[in-house]
């Protein structure tokens, strides 16, 4: 019903062409029959973070992730993190992508990279799409990405393997030590607000609330929906900051993207993705809904909502810092840094009136 949603790829940008001679002299070697044959490649031109293209081998249909051109950021980079945590979840947790191959040798792209299986759908992503969707629609989507959250986070970790991923302990305390530091790193205008909101989530530091696989950046355009039904998740994205911790800093997250209808206007400009539209949940029923599905206590949600608030401001500001050092010349990101001031005052603003 949606086919024509579908995510598709375009031309590769110019400063982020891929060595197809290399890369296909690779996969020959290699041997792997899934990689042997004649090779094209598109980009999709969405995400920000980790470069994402299209590749057909014989004309089957891969996608192929490798960290941007110039990061210096190894952590937020790292492909055979990314790779190891899809590896492990195939077989366990039935929505991700599968893994095919990871290559560590920087000398065939410039730096590592992996390569998995496309999954078709739709991903709504900032104003795409809309005017068509309806009210009960965006309710029960809503509702689902939510249930979905919970899902992740009740992951058996034993059966994953992952028991020994990430140091859930003192977890918090890391998040926001790290996040503060690599906003000191990436700083390229001085923002107050940014300096008293850091503060802020120092002084209030909650203890932890458990430890569960977390997404870490789980949002509408990070999953993928039925094109028959876009109230069905096939597919969750972008693992490449899952870890093993603090489940209400997940669902921090997912809120710090929940921009709605009722926010302010300079908010509601950033391409948060469809959660303004009539129909979806408000964040304070977003955590009564996590909640009641989950089991854990959310009446702290302020804390973990402005923590993620500040958390994708630094994000932000990382992707601003690379274009303004040119190390990207993506027309994309010269607005980034507004974004950061938008986010820092309504971190400030949540805070001040004591409501997400």
């Amino acid at each position: 019903m949606y086919e024509d949603w579908e995510d598709k790829p375009k031309e590769v940008r110019q400063s982020e062409v891929l060595d197809l001679e290399a890369l296909g002299a690779y996969f020959k070697a290699l041997g792997v029959e899934e990689l042997q044959g004649a090779l094209e490649v598109e980009q999709f031109p969405s995400g920000h973070s980790n470069l994402t293209y299209m590749i057909k081998v014989a004309g089957k249909e891969m996608v192929l992730r490798r960290p941007p051109f110039g990061a210096k950021i190894k952590s937020a980079h790292d492909m055979g993190r990314e790779f190891r945590i899809l590896s492990s979840l195939d077989g366990v947790y039935p929505r991700v992508p599968r893994p095919i191959h990871h290559c560590e040798d920087e000398s065939v792209l410039g730096a590592p990279f992996y390569v998995m299986e496309r999954v078709r759908g739709v991903i709504l992503r900032g104003m795409k799409n809309r005017m068509n969707l309806e009210a009960d629609q965006m309710r029960a989507l809503s509702q689902t990405l939510v249930d979905h959250l919970v899902e992740i986070h009740a992951v058996d970790l034993d059966k994953a393997g992952m028991t020994d991923f990430g140091k859930p302990q003192g977890y918090v305390k890391r998040q926001i030590e790290g996040w503060t530091g690599r906003y000191q790193k990436a700083r390229t205008d001085d923002l107050p607000a940014m300096e008293e909101v850091s503060a802020w989530l120092t002084k209030h530091m909650p203890a932890e609330s458990g430890a569960t696989l977390i997404h870490n950046d789980y949002k509408y355009d990070n999953v993928v929906l039925a094109a028959d039904d876009l109230t069905r998740v096939v597919a969750v994205l972008d693992w490449e900051m899952a870890t093993v911790g603090d489940p209400l800093m997940d669902l921090g997250t997912s809120l710090g993207y929940w921009v709605t209808a009722d926010d302010a206007m300079e908010l509601r400009y950033l391409p948060f993705g469809p959660t303004v539209l009539p129909g979806n949940l408000t964040r304070q029923e977003v955590a009564e809904r996590y909640a009641l599905k989950s089991g854990r206590d959310v009446s702290n949600i302020l804390y973990y909502y402005v923590y993620a608030l500040f958390k994708i401001a630094v994000v932000i500001q990382q992707i601003y810092a690379r274009y303004k050092r040119g190390l990207t010349d993506d027309q994309r990101f010269a607005m980034f840094g507004q974004g950061v001031q938008i986010l820092a005052r309504t971190a400030a603003a949540a805070i001040e009136r004591g409501t997400m």
